[in-house]
């Protein structure tokens, strides 16, 4: 513990200020750990590490408090996922992160190496013809060729030397299509060599393994976006077709019993929300295990060191499990946890083999996440680091589930935040409507602009209209082609829904989201132009005819599917563009976007603008031509945060950054 905590002191910054006034630095200092794993002898931790330019990955023994280990790659690359294959060897997922507002890419590249940072290879990937990331990595042949990904991460054995992986050729930018075929490949995480051991007639393809390792499942969708689900009884069986999706419901499986007689599914409903089901592989019949009343199951929790799900999270408001036995040993470990660490999120993370020790990450609406070492034998657990030590929960806001009902009587969940100490009375209010928009949801946990909103003394509305993921393939498929229509209506209705209930101040309301929240924003004061006092777009997309044509989505004929399917026919979408709508605006705007955005390309908010400036709307831009979907530098970060709480502070009256950051490329214009 002690090497973490050096590790931890090295990288800490100093506390922040609580008080009306915010210090933004606070708020784009990069947490200390991205993530943790123990390895299956519990004699290594494994953790990612963001930097100011990319994330690395250090290796700890852990009895021993030494940093023995370490990987990096160049600047603005992520750690998209690492496994623990052996008790002492890891695989590496690399990825590229040029925003903050979407997960990095990944790049398709693998690499293994020791606990010790020997025998470092460079398996898979574009990079293996410069040398990889040291001199001793060798070229595999025809490797260059192909991104992969561990299909799962298998029980890690001693002797384990190779893994199975869903690799796809790189694509061609000439290629007609632009949706592939993803085959399976036994890979030698030592010498790289691969060998064919599957493939399934659909493209896009994820596949399912069983306990043995064997890949029973596949399921994808060519660019009709018609998701299928093939099944196959062993490795010299045919493919069969089990599922097809009909009316935007499919099956997917999650794993096997011990046996591998029973395949365990999630199922998409008719109506409410999904289902894990059982599925008997001999006669097909399915029982309905476990499922809630109105949310999704979530993170599916498996028996340590297998393929056999026993329960699952929920985000019903506040997390919770649900286990399929609540007899089992692990849901009575669980329900322990949950009641010692007082009603905190509680997830397991990692565990030894013999499941003595157990790493546990508990995280909160106050709390952006603290790592415990669990003994499940002396039952004992000694904290081992904190994701962001400056921040005291005891001195920040609490987040409140809520539930409305819109107008067209749709059931609707949210948060509502208030600032620490604020008590009855109606504030000023920021409606932050989040991205996406499909299958997209906001959940309770510690979010950084909620509370930096909260700290400089604002109520904040957070929604899962509908669209949003977590509640049923109906409720998500009920926003389809509703941009500017009933999603927005939703998030009206729960702004007047928090006035009614005295939560905010209804003359003292503005708006402000990223990505699509950008959209929903300059939607909602053209669409509202009495309901609030000020908008603001966040890398958002503002003129959707736009969208059709420009940005990364449409790349593949499964995009443009998506977007005429779930936005619309380009002439439909001309009158819901807030770039058509800026007469009807008559309260400020800022506007901030990235020059090398390819989500919600840059020309999106310099057309708003251009349409808001033509209507006399007093309107502020913030754009850097070197940031993507979402800025990543943290003094742009900050710029960002305090040009922000600026802007509302003029509109709203609450507080303001302590100190400014430079001005750095971006141009400011009002």
């Amino acid at each position: 513990m002690k090497a973490i905590a050096l590790l931890a002191a090295l990288l800490a910054l100093s506390p922040a200020t609580m008080a009306a006034d915010v210090d933004v630095k606070a708020y784009t200092r990069k947490d200390q750990f991205d993530d943790i794993k123990m390895s299956p002898n519990g004699q290594y931790f494994a953790a990612t590490v963001p930097l100011e330019d990319r994330t690395i990955l250090v290796v700890l023994e852990r009895t021993t408090n030494k940093f023995i280990g370490s990987f990096k790659l160049a600047e603005h690359t992520d750690i998209y996922a690492f496994d623990w294959v052996t008790p002492d060897r890891l695989m590496i997922s690399p990825a590229e992160k040029f925003g903050l507002m979407e997960r990095p890419r990944p790049t398709g590249e693998l690499y293994a190496m020791n606990a010790d940072g020997s025998k470092l290879e460079n398996l898979v990937g574009w990079r293996i013809d410069d040398g990889g990331a040291g001199t001793t990595i060798k070229p595999k042949k025809g490797n260059n060729k192909v991104g992969a990904f561990l299909i799962d991460a298998p029980p890690a054995a001693a002797d384990a030397r190779s893994v199975l992986v869903a690799a796809t050729p790189y694509l061609d930018a000439n290629a007609p299509d632009r949706d592939l075929f993803t085959t399976v490949q036994r890979l030698d995480t030592f010498s790289g060599r691969m060998t064919r051991e599957a493939s399934v007639p659909v493209r896009n393809a994820n596949f399912f393994l069983d306990n043995k390792g064997a890949v029973r499942f596949g399921a994808g969708a060519n660019s009709d976006n018609i998701r299928k689900l093939f099944y196959r009884a062993d490795d010299k069986s045919e493919w069969e077709l089990v599922a097809i999706e009909k009316d935007g419901r499919f099956e997917t499986p999650i794993g096997f019993s011990a046996d591998d007689k029973v395949a365990y599914l999630r199922v998409e409903m008719p109506q409410g929300p999904d289902a894990i089901v059982a599925m008997d592989l001999a006669t097909r019949k399915r029982t309905e295990i476990l499922r809630d009343d109105d949310t999704d199951p979530g993170t599916i929790i498996y028996r340590n060191g297998t393929r056999i799900p026993i329960g699952a999270y929920f985000m019903d408001g506040k997390p919770r499990t649900a286990f399929f036995d609540q007899s089992a040993p692990e849901a009575r470990l669980q329900q322990s946890l949950e009641a010692a660490f007082g009603g905190d999120g509680v997830v397991i993370t990692s565990q030894t083999a013999d499941s003595r020790l157990a790493l546990v990450e508990v995280f909160g609406d106050r709390n952006p996440g603290d790592f415990y070492l669990y003994d499940t034998v002396a039952k004992k657990a000694s904290h081992v680091l904190s994701r962001r030590q400056w921040f005291d929960p005891e001195l920040q806001a609490q987040m409140q589930p809520i539930a409305i009902t819109a107008r067209d009587g749709i059931k609707l969940h949210g948060y509502i935040t208030r600032p620490k100490g604020a008590g009855d009375k109606p504030l000023p209010m920021v409606v932050m409507p989040h991205g996406g928009p499909f299958g997209v949801r906001d959940g309770w946990g510690f979010n950084n602009f909620g509370q930096m909103l909260a700290q400089a003394g604002y109520a904040v509305l957070q929604l899962n209209y509908r669209g949003s993921g977590g509640y049923g393939q109906a409720f998500e498929q009920a926003g389809g082609r509703e941009w500017g229509g009933k999603m927005q209506d939703d998030l009206t209705d729960a702004t007047r829904w928090a006035s009614q209930q005295g939560y905010a101040d209804s003359k003292r309301i503005c708006i402000f989201g990223g990505s699509y929240g950008g959209y929903a924003s300059l939607m909602g004061v053209a669409k509202e132009p009495d309901l609030y006092r000020c908008a603001v777009g966040y890398i958002g997309v503002y003129d959707l005819p736009t969208m059709l044509t420009h940005g990364d989505v449409q790349e593949r004929g499964s995009g443009e599917t998506y977007l005429r399917d779930w936005v619309g026919e380009r002439e439909a979408l001309r009158a819901v563009s807030p770039t058509n709508l800026a007469a009807r605006i008559k309260v400020p705007v800022f506007l901030a976007a990235g020059g090398e955005d390819e989500r919600a390309p840059i020309a999106h908010s310099r057309m708003m603008e251009q349409a808001l400036r033509k209507n006399g709307v007093t309107v502020e831009t913030l754009y850097y031509d070197t940031e993507g979907h979402g800025f990543y530098k943290p003094e742009h970060q900050e710029e960002f945060y305090t040009r922000l709480l600026a802007f509302l502070s003029r509109s709203l009256g609450g507080g303001v950054a302590t100190a400014t950051a430079g001005a750095g490329e971006g141009k400011a214009a009002k």
